[in-house]
């Protein structure tokens, strides 16, 4: 039967883009039955994400919506607005990442839900949040990303800021909100009554910045500048070889001496900036200039062989186009293909959590909007006539032809 720890526990969920489908892919992938609800516009990740044979699922929104059932309603409409009350009745978790005010016009918002289902678990995945001055604003993670700091690291590195090209906040807040509906599911089970969550993205992603960061500032008085100076180092970034790049760390002493004999370096073990690890830490940058300094001797192979010899951590500096071919995720499995009934044949990427020796059960591909709008809307109580009604007033709606 597989890891199904969730399985019984239907999540009405009632986001787009990244944040909010990750998080409730996340649930599904420990068995939940997940309904999306999703606007006849489409969720805007269908367009984003890369191009794709048709223009109706890009590969990012393949991989954020696997394992979802999928509904379009129309929530301008009366007619929509009550099937998804009806949902929420037969819903355990409901997880929206509309903007509050929204939510609050179409009555879905968490005060509304709980005063009149208290057992229900309602999640709410802001930008930032309900009660700060800039409650409400719009955002998007390339937003988050400056305002809570990371461009400003590389700015602090590099000299001028720069976004990470993956939607980093986006997944982080994502899966810290599915941690957080875990934990409240568990604690439903005793007290019976449900739960408010609130994740903003800003909040949390400074807080992970801050953690790192604040450093010699999270005392008072502060000891030292804010931040972590060996992550700061222009040099901490991957290290050029005689055909191409590598990522190593070393961090402690004999991991120190293993590196400088290996690398040919053996005149420094004795240097007394370089010896232990406090040595290092006030000599941060002629530590990581000595670290960081390219390796253009040999290639990444050779390189590579030697490092891992000396049993340091070690490995390429993959690219976007090398990285699905590495020996080892082959080996394992992580990317196999399947037949989209739309997109035609598909990469489909597996979970990468084990359990019990088995990796978690690959969830159905993302389907196509309003792929069980009928088949739902049954479900949930209308009858055949209605359900024709829903969908003449395009209340409802179901897949595009063509």
């Amino acid at each position: 039967m597989g890891f199904e720890p969730l399985k019984g526990v239907r999540v009405l969920d009632l986001t787009s883009v990244v944040v909010g489908p990750v998080c409730t892919w996340r649930l599904g992938q420990y068995g939940a039955e997940v309904i999306k609800v999703e606007s006849p516009e489409g969720d805007l990740m269908r367009g984003l994400g890369g191009l794709s044979p048709t223009g109706q699922h890009s590969g990012t929104y393949l991989h954020f919506n696997r394992g979802k059932r999928n509904l379009c309603l129309d929530l301008k409409q009366p007619g929509a607005r009550e099937a998804v009350a009806r949902l929420v009745e037969s819903a355990d978790v409901v997880v929206a990442n509309m903007r509050p005010q929204a939510l609050a016009r179409l009555g879905l918002d968490a005060a509304t839900v709980r005063a009149k289902h208290p057992e229900k678990v309602h999640c709410l995945i802001t930008g930032y949040g309900t009660d700060g001055p800039y409650a409400g604003l719009p955002t998007y993670d390339s937003v988050v990303q400056g305002v809570s700091g990371i461009a400003g690291l590389m700015q602090a590195r590099d000299g001028a800021p720069a976004y990470v090209p993956l939607l980093i906040c986006d997944h982080v807040a994502g899966e810290i909100a599915a941690g957080a509906i875990l934990a409240a599911l568990v604690e439903r089970r005793t007290s019976g009554t449900g739960c408010s969550i609130e994740v903003p993205m800003f909040e949390t992603m400074a807080a992970f910045v801050l953690q790192e960061h604040l450093a010699q500032h999270s005392f008072d008085p502060p000891v030292g500048p804010p931040g972590d100076l060996r992550l700061l180092s222009p040099h901490n970034k991957p290290v050029k070889t005689a055909d191409g790049w590598i990522s190593f760390t070393v961090n402690t002493d004999p991991q120190v001496r293993a590196f400088l004999v290996a690398t040919d370096r053996a005149h420094l073990l004795d240097d007394p900036r370089f010896t232990s690890v406090a040595a290092r830490a006030r000599h941060v940058g002629e530590w990581f200039e000595v670290r960081g300094a390219a390796l253009t001797g040999r290639t990444t192979a050779q390189w590579l062989a030697l490092l891992q010899a000396a049993d340091l951590a070690a490995q390429p500096c993959h690219t976007l186009d090398t990285l699905p071919h590495d020996p080892h995720l082959v080996a394992v499995g992580l990317i196999d293909h399947e037949q989209h009934p739309t997109e035609g044949r598909t990469a489909a990427i597996r979970s990468s959590i084990r359990v019990d020796d088995a990796h978690l059960p690959r969830r159905a591909t993302a389907q196509p909007r309003g792929a069980d709008t009928r088949a739902l809307l049954a479900e949930l109580g209308y009858g055949a006539e209605a359900i024709e009604a829903l969908l003449a007033s395009s209340a409802a709606q179901e897949p595009r032809s063509g």
